[in-house]
């Protein structure tokens, strides 16, 4: 909905947002309006469909907002088919796993003072409900209350319109864990913090907030412990405290807060407040909010007649741009600084946090080495203090270290950003160190998540035993292997030879744990036995949130290694074949139950086949590897056009941090890194007529499908720049250079037999 009011303003902001950009301006659609925020929605704790909630930011934003339908604390903030909303409210939950932390919300009610959370929630429709990325609104049906909100990075302006009434009241909720608030009458103000967190905070953490009103407040109340009522009060602190204000107002009458917030202090807070909104206009707030959004959607320019796939894209790719969030300011002097979620200092420098790298190195780093090249040296930046101020790189960060999940990964997203030119030359040495430590110690962690688990034992054996008491230990093995191969290659790179040729050994630990018996990855024991009995059904135990069928592929830089070992080409595809075509079967006994991604690939009649979780997202590329690509092709398309929708129940499993949102926004573009740290990427099946690329250089990259129909998901030829073009990749350089690059597209396979030259990369074959 435009407000003919401001459309004028936002008319010039988005010429402004267009300078540079391919085509007229004036001509430019608008992608945000693309955007479904409610996409991912649709779930909870038994059947995830994205696990999402809807952001209302700005991209990387310290701060989001968004509607609670759940009760405070509860990491399914918004349910689709929840009926009631609480309140809206700040929040920094990257998954409802690992939940939310500095999170305050604000409320509006009228007639009798309800402010307990049950009490005060508002019965809404979708149908009065407007969800983009810039902007919410919603009527509160028990108030006669429209509520409205537009965010920037750091900051957020409400409106809301209330009917003619004797008790209007705004309530601002600081949470429970520690909060405290003050009402300050002749400012028009609130001020405060909350400390609520679930885990990754030093003792001094607080998110200081401030609110400023248009109105006077003609009463103040607080609320303590117990949602005790304390009339009359302006100031209270404990455990759980809240504020409210109250007036008169007129039908139609629009009451305006500007909130910020600052993990620094209430000074911070107001200085973000004044630079990011200060005297401007709901408008206008909101108009800068959708110029942030339209400036980076519209870096890639989809085409085609397909209006769900075109909503799924952008969709998609608003949440590859959430993650990581900024967690660092502004001071006085415009120098960029942080709270340091790890030793309760305030530091110079950046600060990113808020994901789980055990996802995001597959595709979400890949893309912004790809297309945000300045803002991966910002993250890489953030990396390096992380590690000046913990000891460790993070593995999982919300806002500190958290203890989840597997792996090494924080290795091949630094080396593929120091190998593509995207670390800063002050933070090389800093960041190789901290790499280094993650492969030669293993005392002193801050968690089992940080670091390499079972170190010792992978680099006296080889691989993570079965039988120490070392979780998911299989998993572990293949992960640390592949990390050890991006270690190799950064090694190489600074022409440390003999730590080079260390990483190379180690990264082919894979094979330690392959099976020849079962042509697959197996738990080893400590004496070298396999473990016995073993179900390749069995989810968990040896794998992390997956079976043996899934992790068997997690051999990312040596498929022709795996290859190998399976005994050829033919037997490989067999293989891979085999897990689309036999029926879902599952063994959940390590879980006690059947876990939300066991059943998400149960119901997606996909066979054994997991896109809802990460480990098995690029298996289907790997038929390139094995000279089958017609197979990748027709798979890719039939994931890009079943297993996502631009609807509440849009993905098929945990969307986590963009990452889920990135196999899609690659693979939609024909393309998708399959070994992160490689110059490659490995190609599938365009999903749409025509893209376009505007790199960070200026750079345009053109991609056409010709031919391009629903049931044409095969390539028939290729051609670079109007040459015919025979490998099944796309080099990273070639990107970087731009030109166009055409798929033919046809409804049968390409039989034609394939150089081996023309294959992915795998280092079994460029080693020899």
């Amino acid at each position: 909905m435009v407000n003919q009011k401001t459309a004028p303003l936002a008319a010039l902001l988005l010429t402004l947002c267009f300078t540079g950009f391919p085509g007229s301006a004036q001509h430019a659609p608008d992608l945000v309006s693309l955007v479904n925020p409610l996409m991912g929605t649709d779930s909870e704790f038994s059947l995830s469909n994205g696990n999402t909630y809807p952001a209302i930011a700005t991209p990387w934003g310290m701060n989001f907002w968004t509607p609670m339908t759940a009760p405070m604390g509860d990491g399914w903030t918004y349910k689709y088919d929840d009926h009631k909303i609480r309140g809206i409210k700040q929040t920094h939950q990257p998954s409802p796993w690992i939940n939310d932390y500095a999170a305050f919300s604000l409320m509006a009610v009228t007639g009798e003072l309800k402010f307990q959370e049950d009490d005060r929630a508002s019965w809404f429709s979708h149908k009065a409900e407007t969800v983009q990325p810039h902007y919410y609104q919603v009527y509160l049906a028990d108030y006669d209350v429209v509520a409205e909100v537009a965010p920037t990075e750091r900051a957020a302006h409400f409106r809301f319109t209330f009917p003619e009434t004797d008790s209007a009241y705004l309530l601002l909720d600081g949470f429970f864990k520690g909060s405290y608030v003050k009402i300050i009458p002749e400012e028009r103000r609130i001020v405060g913090y909350c400390r609520n967190n679930s885990g990754g905070v030093p003792d001094n953490f607080r998110n200081y907030f401030v609110a400023e009103f248009d109105k006077d407040f003609e009463l103040t109340h607080t609320w303590t412990d117990e949602w005790t009522l304390q009339p009359g009060t302006k100031e209270s602190e404990a455990d759980h405290v809240g504020a409210i204000v109250g007036f008169k107002t007129k039908r139609g009458e629009q009451v305006h807060v500007k909130v910020a917030s600052s993990f620094i202090s209430e000074e911070q807070a107001l200085l973000n407040l004044s630079r990011e909104i200060g005297e401007d206009t709901f408008e206008q707030t909101q108009a800068k909010a959708h110029v942030a959004w339209q400036r980076e959607l519209s870096r890639i320019k989809v085409e085609g007649n397909n209006q769900d796939h075109l909503k799924t894209f952008y969709s998609c790719l608003y949440r590859v741009l959430l993650f990581p969030r900024k967690f660092h300011e502004y001071n006085a002097e415009d120098q960029v600084v942080h709270y340091s979620p790890y030793n309760g200092e305030v530091l110079p420098g950046y600060m990113f946090t808020d994901n789980g790298f055990w996802d995001t190195f597959r595709a979400v780093f890949p893309f912004f080495n790809l297309m945000y090249r300045d803002l991966t040296k910002e993250i890489m930046s953030g990396l390096a203090n992380t590690y000046k101020e913990s000891g460790w790189l993070p593995e999982w960060a919300s806002p500190g270290h958290r203890d989840c999940m597997i792996g090494s990964n924080s290795a091949p997203i630094i080396v593929d950003a120091f190998l593509k030119g995207n670390v800063a030359y002050e933070d090389i040495n800093i960041l190789w160190e901290a790499l280094l430590k993650n492969t030669n110690v293993e005392k002193g962690r801050p968690y089992s998540s940080v670091g390499r688990e079972g170190l010792n034992f992978y680099n006296k054996l080889g691989y993570v035993p079965y039988d120490v008491k070392i979780r998911e230990n299989t998993a572990r093995t293949l992960e640390y292997a592949f990390a050890d191969f991006a270690m190799a290659k950064m090694a190489e790179k600074l022409g440390e030879k003999k730590l080079a040729q260390r990483f190379y050994k180690q990264s082919q630990n894979y094979q330690n744990v392959f099976d020849p018996s079962t042509n697959l990855m197996r738990g080893k024991n400590e004496d070298g036995t396999f473990q016995s009995p073993f179900n390749p059904l069995k989810w968990g135990d040896a794998f992390t949130e997956g079976n043996s069928l899934h992790y068997t592929w997690s051999v990312f830089h040596d498929i022709q290694g795996l290859i190998d070992l399976m005994g050829g080409k033919a037997e490989f595809v067999r293989q891979l074949d085999g897990v689309f075509t036999m029926p879902p079967d599952f063994d959940e006994s390590y879980y006690g139950q059947v876990i939300h991604e066991i059943r998400e690939m149960q119901i997606a009649n996909m066979g054994n086949y997991a896109h809802g979780n990460q480990p098995i997202q690029h298996m289907i590329y790997l038929y390139n590897h094995a000279e089958a690509p017609y197979k990748a092709q027709q798979k890719v398309r039939e994931v890009l056009t079943k297993l996502y929708a631009p609807t509440p129940d849009g993905y098929c499993g945990d969307e986590d941090n963009g990452q889920t949102s990135a196999w899609y926004v690659f693979s939609a573009l024909g393309f998708y890194p399959v070994t992160p740290t490689s110059d490659e990427y490995v190609l599938g099946s365009p999903l749409f007529d025509q893209v376009t690329l505007t790199l960070e250089n200026e750079q345009t990259f053109v991609i056409r499908a010709e031919n391009n129909e629903p049931l044409s998901p095969y390539i028939a030829a290729k051609k670079w720049n109007d040459k015919a073009y025979s490998p099944f990749v796309l080099k990273y350089e070639d990107l970087q250079k731009g030109g166009t690059f055409t798929f033919e597209m046809s409804d049968q396979p390409n039989l034609e037999d394939i150089d081996t030259q023309d294959l992915p990369y795998s280092w079994s074959l460029k080693s020899k």
